[in-house]
This record gives structure tokens, sequence and C-alpha cells, in this order.
């Protein structure tokens, strides 16, 4: 259970400093590294491609079943984020709002195209919804769908 914890804790440090990676100007700082257990450390990208059969190599321990399967949804889902990206731009968000709102534009960026549909089959909730959005964004409430935040911040 400890080795199961450490290493999503692992991976869920990958995502905040990957998004920062992705955002940030290069460095010559090393790679962090990552423990997983049995006094080893991975980089972010090992960790990111890491096999059941890779950590027994490098530990000389077995994953058992669980927690291989837990490596590979933690890992599925650092690489979606990855490819999603923190790259939704709150003032992009906004100036879609702001123009093209009752048709729902902005929503589709969001990544709500259920929601999307509807404010383009409704105009917006006849510019009520397309209001209460606007209003939304700008304090920040209304966030990308994946759950990150914006990219840049207002």
């Amino acid at each position: 259970m400890k080795k199961m914890i450490t290493l999503l804790m692992a991976v869920m440090i990958l995502f905040t400093q990957t998004f920062a990676a992705v955002n940030s100007t290069p460095s010559t700082t090393p790679a962090p590294l990552f423990p997983i257990g049995h006094g080893v450390s991975v980089t972010a990208d090992q960790l990111l491609t890491m096999t059941p059969k890779e950590y027994k190599r490098l530990t000389g321990h077995k994953l058992g079943l669980f927690k291989s399967i837990a490596l590979k949804s933690a890992q599925k889902k650092a690489n979606k984020a990855i490819a999603n990206g923190a790259n939704k731009s709150q003032l992009v968000a906004l100036l879609l709002v702001a123009f093209v709102g009752v048709l729902g534009i902005h929503r589709f960026y969001l990544g709500y195209p259920v929601i999307g549909i509807v404010q383009l089959l409704t105009f917006g909730g006849f510019g009520i919804w397309a209001l209460i959005d606007l209003i939304m964004i700008i304090t920040g409430d209304l966030k990308p769908k994946d759950g990150s935040e914006y990219n840049p911040a207002l």
C-alpha cells in the first residue's frame, strides 16, 4: 500500500511539474527524480513509460496486480493531461463569451460540447446564460472540463 501511495504521489507531482515545465522557459536544471520505492528514483519520462517489468528490473521487487493497474491508470491520466495540457486561456474564453457567447462557442473551447450545443440551439438561453457564463469566466468559476487551471489566467 505504501508503494502504491508513493507511486501515485509521484504521478501527481509529475502533473504539476509537467504543466510548469510546459509553461516555463528552458533551463539547465536537471530533471527531477521521483522515488518509486526501495531506494530507487526515476525521471518523469521514465515514470510515464514504466512497465511492471521495468519496475522489477529497477527495484528487484515484483509489482502486484492492483499496483500494476494503478500504475497504468495513472500513466494514462498523465499522458492525457500532458496531451491536453493546461493550454486553455482565460482571456480567450472571455473574448469568446463576450463576442459569440450566445452561440456557446466558449463552451466548446472549454470542453463542454453538449452544453455548447444547447446554448447554440437556445441562443445562449436568450443571452441570459451567456451573461452568466461571462461572469463565471471573469471570476474563474467556469474552468476547462479537464479540471486544469487557465493558462494564463486573468
